[in-house]
């Protein structure tokens, strides 16, 4: 088995860079085989553009689409493209650690999601959710947030922790991957400005033992539910008789937030 790790933090010596670095000691005390990519560390660039292609189909208009789907069909994508899909092809489970900077993930990620899920040779409008790329493999957000659990409720002051993470899992199964539920550091950031350096220490230790249990029950995690390709009718629209999972995709025109 192998476990794929990309890990978007710029300290390799923070909590972030720790819990990769754990998360690959423990799947490998398993028997896994376990790939990380440092983004920072590697100095990957997050932004798309012409010169990342060195034989572009046209030079007068950056059509991005256009643009993947020509390098994958010529076998001229970027190198470190081609390693991160390799990486992704090979592996069982993927990995992406990061922290949550203004309610997002940090633009490292989102630039990585841009690049390697390449149009026509990651995706297209047929090879998409169940049956993408990646079907049969496993993906899991681990994530740092500063503030607690509570915070990050449906009704808490941080926003509701599960819809915030939607996009990013919804990006995960585009592309075929099983989405399993994320694992949420919570307070990792805040604790040392609101406890004492004993109750920082014992919640970052609790923190740790508990993405190992999780790691080491990998297969018993929850997987988060996704619409497949046929329960979209043939405007895009979700068919009345199939069953929405998110209020980013539901069947009420108008989302009761009362």
């Amino acid at each position: 088995m192998h476990a794929h790790i990309v890990l978007a933090h710029p300290e390799s010596k923070s909590f972030n860079g720790h819990l990769a670095g754990l998360a690959q000691e423990c799947l490998e005390k398993q028997g896994w085989r376990v790939s990380i990519t440092d983004l920072y560390k590697n100095q990957f660039d997050p932004c798309e553009r012409l010169s990342h292609y060195i034989d572009p189909k046209d030079t007068a208009r950056f059509f991005v689409q256009n643009e993947q789907r020509h390098a994958g069909e010529t076998k001229t994508l970027a190198d470190e493209i081609k390693k991160e899909i390799q990486l992704l092809d090979t592996s069982d489970l993927l990995i992406l650690q990061y922290p949550m900077w203004w309610h997002l993930p940090p633009a490292i990620l989102k630039g990585w999601l841009d690049r390697v899920f390449v149009y026509g040779e990651v995706y297209t409008s047929s090879k998409r959710f169940e049956n993408g790329r990646f079907s049969g493999k496993k993906a899991m957000i681990s994530v740092t947030v500063g503030t607690s659990r509570e915070t990050y409720a449906y009704n808490g002051r941080s926003g509701d922790i599960d819809l915030m993470l939607w996009l990013v899992n919804f990006s995960l199964a585009f592309v075929g991957y099983t989405v399993l539920s994320p694992f949420v550091a919570y307070g990792v950031e805040s604790g040392i400005q609101y406890t004492g350096a004993d109750a920082v220490t014992k919640r970052l230790n609790q923190i740790e033992q508990d993405l190992l249990c999780r790691l080491k029950t990998i297969n018993d995690v929850p997987t988060i539910p996704f619409n497949t390709m046929g329960e979209w009718g043939d405007d895009g629209r979700i068919i009345k008789s199939a069953k929405a999972y998110s209020p980013f995709i539901r069947h009420k025109e108008n989302l009761d937030l009362g």
